[in-house]
């Protein structure tokens, strides 16, 4: 079977197992309602000594001769955690289960055993969710910026596919390399959308999450169900003025993955892991996913283990957890505006309206102090149908503003609005056009717009 019919079959196969999906609110306030799980790092970096292993090394040395994930899920169970979350496929792209897709996978090992089976059987049987972790990035199938065709579109689906159809329900996918500074691959080389679409065919429950954080702003939720922050890279939740679903990652050792001093080696206090993360975290509608990873027999070592057992007898886990608040739902599609052309009225020294469409957050165009009605515009190449605008409100300041769009050389209003939120989105009814603009009719301190977004929702 080629892989077109493959997938095609999969969907068909899924869509009859998962006909009632629930709405994307509830599954959010499920998944802050589980409060802890375990972050699983066990994958061909385990056996190397280093995160970034080489993108050719030989399946053999994947060699967990004492592998038993009912170890795992029993120090998850003793923690008080809820689910478990294990990495499928890491950047070196090395899959640890039984995959048509490529023969770089643990059957091709000395284990020959699907390891993602045993960890959702084994976690199942302690009464736990289960997720996955797969990263976009992948440097053994050449997957990475300048290389990317429909072949490795195609690929990603298949095995996102594999792991969503053989496994039963998946509570989340948890996605790492996509448009990340350090990987480089875009939502339009790899469509979000597209893939998107394809989870929820599969499983409509099942929560799809970018470790995007540090990119996009924490005010709104931009390609992912939930807001992901990886604390070892400086990504931390504003947990006083957090109203989104999220979640927050750290590793109990030094590292995500097994390295040969963790045995000996001190974790972190569990009694700072329970005071200053899952605590706060909790009452800041974030759930907190603390990483243990396992070492080269497929077990936990001693100390993690101790660890994980402390923090179960320090953490009560007896507060409700709070009702999430409204929020807008997420951005999926591609931004259409992002680096067209832009015009503006009198900008700030050099802070000019190419800043405002750049992709770029933490970059700004600036109105000129003296202008009265400061106003970007965005240019289509062709007529574009869209139906939602987003504008990044830097120093959220804009208070009155108008949304236009330009037809046939006549601009027409999409809204007037009235709004103190650093970010304002506008959903509306699809309209056609060659240019977009916003003006500013009313602010407390000159305009800074880091990005203003425009795309075309399909749903």
């Amino acid at each position: 079977m080629n892989m077109k019919k493959f997938l095609a079959t999969a969907v068909l196969l899924c869509a009859a197992l998962y006909i009632n999906g629930k709405e994307l609110k509830e599954l959010q306030q499920a998944f802050v309602d589980l409060k802890f799980g375990m972050f699983i790092h066990f994958n061909i970096p385990t056996f190397t000594n280093h995160d970034w292993p080489d993108p050719d090394a030989s399946p053999a040395i994947f060699n967990p001769a004492k592998l038993d994930c009912s170890q795992w899920a029993r120090a998850a169970r003793a923690a008080k955690m809820k689910y478990g979350c294990l990495t499928a496929k890491h950047h070196s792209g090395f899959c640890i289960w039984k995959t048509k897709t490529t023969d770089y996978n643990v059957m091709n090992s000395p284990l020959k055993r699907d390891v993602v089976e045993e960890y959702v059987n084994a976690f199942r049987k302690e009464g736990l969710r289960t997720m996955l972790y797969f990263s976009i990035l992948d440097t053994h199938h050449r997957l990475r910026p300048g290389f990317i065709n429909r072949s490795h579109i195609d690929f990603v689906k298949a095995q996102i596919t594999e792991l969503l159809t053989a496994y039963g329900e998946i509570d989340a996918l948890i996605i790492d390399g996509w448009d990340a500074p350090w990987s480089r691959i875009s939502y339009e080389e790899i469509p979000f959308e597209e893939i998107y679409r394809l989870v929820k065919k599969l499983q409509p429950n099942c929560l799809l999450m970018d470790l995007n954080a540090a990119k996009y702003p924490a005010e709104m939720l931009f390609y992912t169900d939930i807001k992901s922050y990886e604390q070892g890279a400086g990504q931390h939740i504003e947990k006083e003025a957090n109203r989104l679903p999220a979640l927050s990652c750290l590793p109990i050792q030094k590292n995500w993955f097994w390295k040969e001093t963790f045995p000996k080696a001190p974790v972190k206090d569990p009694a700072s892991l329970v005071k200053d993360n899952l605590e706060p975290l909790n009452g800041a509608y974030c759930n907190f996913i603390l990483n243990v990873a396992p070492n080269r027999d497929g077990l936990i070592d001693d100390n993690a283990m101790a660890a994980l057992r402390k923090i179960g007898e320090l953490w009560k886990d007896d507060l409700p957890y709070p009702a999430l608040p409204d929020f807008d739902k997420p951005i999926i599609s591609a931004n259409i505006a992002k680096r067209q052309p832009a015009n503006s009225s009198w900008s700030d020294d050099m802070m000019i309206m190419d800043f405002g469409n750049d992709d770029n957050y933490r970059t700004a165009w600036e109105a000129n102090p003296e202008t009265a009605e400061p106003w970007l515009e965005i240019n289509f190449p062709s007529y574009r149908s869209f139906n939602v605008i987003t504008v990044y409100d830097t120093r959220k300041c804009i208070r009155k503003y108008s949304l236009m769009y330009e037809k046939d050389g006549e601009w027409t209003t999409i809204v007037t609005a009235e709004n103190d939120r650093r970010i304002k989105v506008h959903r509306f009814e699809p309209v056609r056009g060659t240019k977009v603009k916003i003006v500013i009719l009313e602010s407390t301190a000159p305009p800074a717009i880091a990005e203003m977004g425009v795309f075309e929702e399909s749903f």
